[in-house]
Parts: C-alpha cells; structure tokens; sequence
C-alpha cells in the first residue's frame, strides 16, 4: 500500500501547463523548502508547472521535516532499514508521479524531477527504473545509491545534470564523479556536471543557471 505524498504546488505564470518540474527537498525539510525557487525559475519557465511533495515519513533526526528513508549514522537506524525505507519510498514517489501525469495531462517527457541530497538520492534511483523516460533529473548535492545494480535495473536512461558544491561539507564532493562514472558505466549518454565553486551543501545561483537551461533544453522550451 504506498503512501499518498502531500505536495504543494506553483502554478505556470502563464496559465497553460506544458512541462512540470517536481523538486525533491533533502533530509529534515519539506517541500516548501525548495519550492520558493519557482520564483525565479518561472519567470524562464512560464509554462512550467511546479510541484513539491513533502517525504513520506516524520523525520527523526529533524521534529518538524520529513525524510524520504532513514539515514544511519544521523538517526542511528539500520542499514536494513535505510533500504527497506528507499524501497518503500520509490514505490510512494511512483505512484505520486503517476497521479501527477494523469491529473495533469503531462507526458514523461514533461516531466523534470529536480532533487536535492537525499531528493537527489530519491530522483537518481527511481527516474531510471521507471518504464518511460522523464525529460531531465537535475541532482544537487547527492549521490547516487546502489551504483552496482543500475546497469541491470535501470529501464531508461535519462539525462541527467549533476551539481555540486566543492565545500559541501554534508555529502562530499567526490559523491559527483562518482556518480558521472557509474551512470556512464551503466550505458548513460547524457550526463552533465556543474561544480559550484566555494558552495556548501546548498544552491548557489550559478548552479541554479545550469540547472534552469538543462531544464529549458530537455523540455523543448
């Protein structure tokens, strides 16, 4: 039984919907956190719809955020825990992404999920899992999870824009090559990076540039 996500939205400046980006908020926040950044992407984006669910659980390690799945060494939960949780979470972000495209008439390849850290983690293990391709994951500051198993698991591959900054004392930087390595290992085409110089765990505006012409390409506007 997956877990209904609650989200809040933007609409498209424009009044007509035709792409939709989905931001994925990080470990303790939610998704008004990253949803404010609809104002100065709609501006670029008028025909962008913008939608930010909150993560399916209370956050342990953060009373009023939410988590997507447990993080061991924050929360001290297991390792077993912390897969079983991305494995529940991906079922409930699936299912949220259905009900998106159904309800508002979208294609995948309208579709950007735009993560951050844990966001990140969630959008780089279910987007390619995933029968039909979205238009873009653009992933700030995460990791990809379980880099051994996409080449058999993932079911497209999706461009994908890795951004990170190169004093994220949170998840180290090094987690972007990484990730670039593994994803062009696992058959990947198209994959982008932007370092954010002297950035921490954050969006700096440069990255946020990158991100907003990946998007304004990817979805043909």
């Amino acid at each position: 039984m997956t877990r209904v996500l609650q989200a809040e939205r933007r609409e498209p400046v424009s009044g007509e919907t035709r792409s939709c980006v989905v931001f994925l908020h990080g470990y303790g926040a939610n998704g008004a956190d990253l949803l404010g950044l609809a104002d100065p992407l709609g501006e670029h984006l008028p025909d962008t719809l913008f939608v930010a669910p909150d993560a399916p659980e209370a956050c342990a390690g953060a009373p009023f955020g939410f988590q997507w799945f447990p993080i061991p060494w924050i929360d001290n939960s297991s390792e077993e825990e912390a897969e079983a949780g991305l494995v529940t979470a991906a079922a409930d972000l699936n299912a949220f992404l259905d009900a998106l495209m159904v309800d508002e008439d979208l294609l995948p390849e309208q579709v950007v999920l735009f993560g951050f850290s844990q966001g990140t983690m969630m959008s780089l293990h279910v987007a390619p899992r995933r029968e039909d391709p979205v238009a873009g994951i653009v992933a700030f500051s995460g990791r990809l999870l379980q880099p051994e198993l996409l080449a058999d698991e993932a079911q497209c591959r999706p461009p994908v824009l890795l951004v990170h900054g190169d004093a994220d004392e949170v998840v180290p930087p090094q987690a972007l090559p990484q990730a670039a390595e593994a994803l062009q290992e696992a058959g990947w085409k198209e994959v982008f990076a932007h370092v954010m110089k002297g950035t921490g765990h954050g969006i700096a505006p440069d990255g946020l540039s990158v991100a907003l012409a990946f998007m304004r390409d990817k979805c043909g506007l």
